[in-house]
């Protein structure tokens, strides 16, 4: 890379609000995901709503994320309202959520639920984008930020598996709902961003990305490390509990992978390695971790490699949003976030459905293809590496 991106200095006190109201912004994000992952199945199985449906229903988020989520994060580039997007999104989200809760009949919720996901899939992107707009406009550190979102993850989960033992089931709903409405809540808290863009800059800037040679390694490499972890969100605890792992032991396996990102997430300022290279140490990481999963390791090993989420995953995640920094001008960020949740969304549900169909057969030898999936994407990143073009100006926006 030839050049780095100028980063303006603003007031400290501007960085510092800009800083923590993002970070307050980011918990209550993945406070919801954190809430509604575990727990929607739960309360779709309470309403009455049989596992066929309940298939259908949970595939809406992954097909918004490759179809209408790149044309939302476009609109809200193009009207430079990328802050704007956060809010209205959050809203939506919000009475998508209670209406839900309101649905019996399967197609009524699954209705609902594609409205809800319309508006809540585009909002991670979207965040990122704000965020690394704050990098460059605030000089702040994205990982410290981010990792507010890691821990609140972890909080809204346990939080809400306390409630789940408190309640009835059916009333699940009302709880995804007061989280989504926090994150509304607080999303108005958001500062507005310097829109000193043109939008012949903004349109060059996206018209250009799809054709940048490479704009598209760093999507694709981080889609296929990412998308690498597929096997283990789908069966990860199915397999543990099969091995006669407990309740417990599992929830603990989880949380440790998060609070090592956390832990990357905060030391991220001191990293002097390349946006590369952390993509590739990340990478390699990954497929290390998959090959020692796939031998069924006792739960000590498994332990170990458990932690190593926060090389696979966090690694990759804070190279991959270093490169954006570098090779996507500004006022073509929101895009460029859009058409990374795309891709990432279709290499995921692709690498799902094919490890269905592996682990069917052949078990944990599902995480030799997705260490192979790893492999790729690191190597990919590798040799990329030699032949980078100089890197983008930035532009504050």
């Amino acid at each position: 890379m030839a050049s780095e991106s100028q980063i303006p200095t603003a007031s400290a006190k501007l960085s510092r609000r800009f800083a923590v109201r993002l970070a307050l912004f980011y918990a209550a994000l993945f406070a919801l995901f954190g809430v509604q992952l575990p727990f929607l199945p739960v309360w779709l199985k309470a309403t009455g709503i049989d596992a066929a449906w309940i298939g259908v229903i949970s595939a809406v988020p992954a097909v918004t994320r490759f179809t209408v989520l790149p044309v939302i994060t476009g609109l809200a580039e193009r009207h430079a309202a990328v802050r704007g997007a956060m809010i209205a999104t959050c809203i939506v989200t919000t009475i998508g959520f209670a209406v839900m809760g309101t649905q019996h009949w399967p197609l009524a919720v699954f209705l609902a639920y594609a409205l809800t996901a319309v508006a809540w899939t585009p909002t991670v992107p979207l965040t990122d984008a704000y965020a690394l707009r704050g990098v460059v406009q605030y000089g702040i550190d994205y990982g410290p930020v981010r990792l507010w979102g890691s821990a609140a993850f972890i909080v809204g989960a346990l939080a809400c598996g306390w409630l789940a033992d408190q309640i009835a089931a059916t009333h699940l709903i009302w709880i995804i709902t007061a989280v989504a409405a926090l994150g509304a809540l607080v999303s108005l808290g958001l500062q507005p961003l310097d829109a000193r863009t043109t939008k012949t800059a903004v349109a060059s800037g996206a018209t250009a990305l799809l054709r940048d040679r490479t704009f598209v390694v760093i999507i694709t490499t981080s889609a296929l490390i990412q998308g690498s972890h597929s096997a283990l969100y789908v069966f990860g605890s199915i397999t543990w509990q099969h091995a006669g792992l407990g309740g417990l032991t599992i929830a603990v396996l989880w949380v440790l992978g998060v609070i090592v990102e956390i832990g990357i997430f905060a030391l991220s300022p001191r990293f002097t390695w390349q946006p590369w290279t952390l993509v590739v140490i990340g990478g390699i990481g990954a497929v290390l971790r998959w090959l020692i999963t796939a031998q069924e390791p006792p739960v000590a090993v498994l332990a170990i490699v458990q932690l190593a989420h926060g090389v696979s995953f966090a690694l990759t995640q804070l190279g991959t949003m270093g490169l954006m920094i570098r090779h996507v001008p500004m006022p073509a960020v929101t895009r460029a976030q859009g058409y990374l949740a795309a891709c990432s969304g279709i290499v995921a549900s692709t690498a799902s459905i094919v490890s269905g169909l592996i682990y069917a057969r052949y078990g944990e030898g599902v995480y030799y293809a997705m260490a192979a999936m790893a492999f790729l994407g690191a190597a990919i990143m590798l040799v990329a590496s030699r032949y980078q073009p100089p890197a983008h100006e930035a532009e504050s926006g």
